[in-house]
């Protein structure tokens, strides 16, 4: 019996990932070089140390470059890409109706407790949610399943009692992992990433009622 839901934050409540992305690729075509989606996977949905952008610019010219102008410059894109951006289709439903239904509501992302925090008050969000686990409380992130781990000892549920919703390959594996059900719902960027194991695949948590997901994913227990 499925007892909680854990949620990732990064492109699965708020689409963070598609402005940064682009405000990344932005900033390699502007210095006439290309980021691919298939190196830019890599990091998404854990830490830098996947991937770091700039050293691997820095390597496409083969020069070194003023990166905090540089960070300047692309903070600035993503926050102007970020102006408007509402939570994704049917996330506060959903949020909505776990409680509704009594389920524990947890959180787990690779991300900072500012930054996951930050978002989850501006949009109003924050008191949905009984356990949040960031970076500062594992050793190491996703894919590795210690933030899940954390969150569902928190919660005092087991594993097989918990959905994992997830966005991005890091994440769903983390799940997985820590031996969780995992429904995927990508955005625009991670939908063209190749995922491993996972549970249920939907394109928007607005086309498919918490309850439906319950439903299909009750079979498989």
């Amino acid at each position: 019996m499925i007892k909680a839901i854990v949620f990732d934050f990064d492109g699965l409540i708020l689409d963070t990932e598609t402005p940064e992305f682009e405000s990344f690729q932005a900033m390699y075509i502007e210095h006439g070089a290309e980021l691919s989606l298939d190196l830019w996977g890599k990091c998404v949905g854990t830490d830098g140390s996947a991937f770091e952008p700039y050293a691997h610019l820095e390597g496409c010219l083969g020069r070194s470059l003023d990166r905090e102008q540089l960070r300047l410059k692309r903070r600035a894109d993503y926050d102007a890409k970020m102006i408007g951006q509402i939570p994704r289709p049917g996330v506060t439903d959903y949020l909505q109706r776990a409680k509704e239904l009594g389920l524990k509501i947890g959180l787990a992302s690779s991300s900072s407790r500012q930054w996951v925090g930050g978002y989850l008050e501006q949009h109003g969000l924050l008191d949905y949610f009984a356990c949040i686990r960031t970076r500062e409380d594992v050793a190491r992130v996703k894919p590795d399943p210690a933030l899940y781990l954390s969150a569902l000892q928190a919660l005092g549920v087991r594993p097989d009692e918990a959905i994992a919703f997830e966005d991005s390959p890091n994440g769903a594996l983390a799940a997985k992992t820590a031996g969780m059900f995992c429904v995927i719902v990508p955005n625009p960027v991670t939908s063209l990433l190749t995922f491993g194991d996972t549970d249920l695949r939907i394109d928007s948590m607005g086309d498919m009622a918490l309850e439906d997901v319950l439903k299909s994913l009750s079979g498989q227990s």
